[in-house]
């Protein structure tokens, strides 16, 4: 294992204290390093919580900002956060709007957030993500995975909550955008947890894994590597085919960590020309890294169908340390 560590221990604690100190006119730490909250609260407007396990960074402190999330809680590499954490985060951030907790489709953190908001003190809903359409069941989880599109969904109600809009309407359009997206992903090679020290899994060199989950789960099936296009229709047909109907889209191309700029760059093309095919048309688009696995090899695709709100509200000013336009 190389990695640019101390000790496998102490990874979180110091890449939180170094990511609070590269952002701190944005964010600051919560007490104990529990979460990570945005520095200026907007009083009255409903606070917006996301977390789960560390590993996929930006995802989701990254995210947390102007236009985005009030607060988010890091567990420890590729496990989910506490419910002591989520109550501390409602406590500290929430100025009298309620909270709206977005929850990634993993066992651990619906569990978690659940005993949260039950113990929050505070007017509490929860919008859960699933948009992974390679596999109904996996690992972690019980139903579709929570994967990319959470970002989306962040950004979007994020943008309505800074508009104004209540908490109940904010729950509502979370589940709007979760429906309207579809995610697949590809790894090319597996990823090391500090702790483990070892891959957690092993693919041979001309293999990958189609439908490969954020924390390296199963996908649908392990094939042997083929050309960008190919791999891009595979996916696009599963997105599409889930999706069950065309028209105007956001593409989000998501790297994993370990793949370069130019490859995914090469995929966006590849997918814009499948999804065409579908009559999907990438009325915005959004390429890098996002949702990452440490430093897995490989990427996701994910496809939101947009209508006019959820256009106006991608396109609003946000201004987070992984994601800023508009102002």
């Amino acid at each position: 294992m190389k990695k640019l560590i101390n000790a496998p221990e102490t990874v979180l604690a110091e890449s939180l204290d170094g990511f609070a100190e590269a952002h701190a006119d944005i964010v600051q730490l919560g007490e104990e390093r529990k979460f990570v909250r945005r520095r200026l609260l907007k009083p009255g407007k409903p606070a917006l919580i996301s977390g789960g396990g560390s590993g996929h960074e930006p995802l989701h402190a990254g995210f947390v900002g102007f236009g985005m999330l009030d607060a988010a809680c890091p567990g420890q590499v590729f496990t989910s956060p506490t419910p002591d954490q989520m109550i501390a985060a409602v406590a500290e951030v929430d100025t009298g709007g309620g909270a709206l907790f977005i929850v990634k489709n993993y066992e651990g953190d619906v569990m978690n957030f659940e005993m949260a908001a039950e113990l929050a003190g505070s007017e509490v809903l929860t919008v859960i993500t699933d948009d992974d359409v390679a596999v109904e069941t996996s690992t972690y989880s019980l139903g579709r995975r929570g994967v990319a599109g959470t970002m989306i969904v962040e950004k979007v109600v994020g943008a309505a909550a800074e508009a104004g809009m209540g908490l109940g309407a904010l729950k509502v359009l979370g589940d709007r955008v979760n429906a309207a997206t579809r995610s697949m992903g590809v790894a090319l090679t597996s990823c090391i947890v500090p702790a483990a020290g070892t891959p957690t899994f092993t693919l041979p060199e001309d293999e990958m894994e189609m439908g490969v989950g954020i924390h390296g789960e199963p996908g649908r099936r392990r094939v042997k590597l083929e050309s960008a296009d190919a791999i891009a229709e595979e996916m696009v047909a599963a997105i599409a085919g889930d999706l069950g109907r065309g028209g105007e889209a956001l593409l989000l191309v998501n790297g994993f960590g370990g793949t370069p700029a130019m490859e995914l760059y090469l995929m966006r093309h590849a997918a814009g020309k499948a999804l065409a095919k579908h009559g999907i048309g990438i009325a915005r688009s959004l390429v890098g890294n996002y949702v990452t696995s440490l430093e897995m090899a490989g990427c996701s695709l994910t496809v939101t169908l947009l209508d006019d709100e959820i256009a106006r509200l991608w396109d609003a000013p946000v201004h987070t340390p992984a994601l800023r336009w508009g102002l």
